[in-house]
């Protein structure tokens, strides 16, 4: 779980992981619904080194802390999730790379992912259908193309993984936003379930906002 994502839009001092919400940050939010995973056996949070401390008291207060690791970051999002991978038990074979800022992501979607990988996927991500038109440009702003949209999706985390696979894909040295991408740099076959609304990513105010609401008084 990548919890470094800095809170500027938000108008956060801190990384949004430690926004608080309900009463709780962004981030306990994250662990209680991970934890809640029927699969779930270990959750390791990937923390800026300036919040390592922070993190650590968070984790320790959870139910379940002694199922949660707590460990330093890169400089890139790659690298964190890289430091998340070393850290992981030996008998974990499927792996989800979570973003602690998607904090309402349900325990169910981490178990349809999971469920996915176990019957033969080596790669899968929840994704929405896009509701807006989409127009390619070039660097001038103009259009040279219009994709169907029927084809597209707005990917969500968390993603899930056999272990070995995304593993690799991060030893090739590739670059990209997201790790699935990552596994399509190196050839592999990502499949693509129907994701949750409820795994919006807290970018915004307004998100914040929205994350409140849902959660009621």
């Amino acid at each position: 779980m990548v919890a470094a994502g800095q809170g500027t839009r938000l108008g956060a001092a801190q990384p949004k992981a430690f926004v608080r919400l309900a009463g709780s940050t962004l981030l306990e939010h994250a662990v209680t619904r991970a934890l809640g995973a029927a699969d779930t056996a270990h959750v390791v949070v990937v923390a800026p080194a300036s919040h390592l401390v922070e993190a650590g008291a968070l984790v320790s207060a959870h139910p379940r802390s002694g199922d949660v690791t707590v460990v330093g970051g890169g400089a890139e999002r790659t690298a964190s999730v890289a430091a998340g991978l070393a850290a992981l038990r030996d008998d974990v074979d499927v792996v989800l790379v979570h973003d602690a800022a998607r904090c309402l992501a349900p325990a169910s979607l981490f178990d349809r992912l999971v469920e996915a990988v176990r019957e033969g996927a080596d790669a899968v991500v929840p994704g929405l259908p896009v509701a807006d038109t989409i127009k390619v440009v070039d660097a001038t702003g103009a259009v040279v193309g219009t994709p169907d949209r029927s084809t597209l999706r707005a990917v969500q985390t968390p993603q899930a993984f056999r272990r070995s696979v995304l593993v690799a894909a991060h030893a090739s040295g590739a670059d990209a936003t997201d790790d699935a991408g990552l596994v399509e740099r190196v050839g592999g076959r990502v499949l693509v379930i129907d994701g949750d609304d409820l795994a919006f990513k807290v970018t915004t105010a307004a998100d914040l906002e929205r994350a409140d609401r849902i959660l009621g008084p």
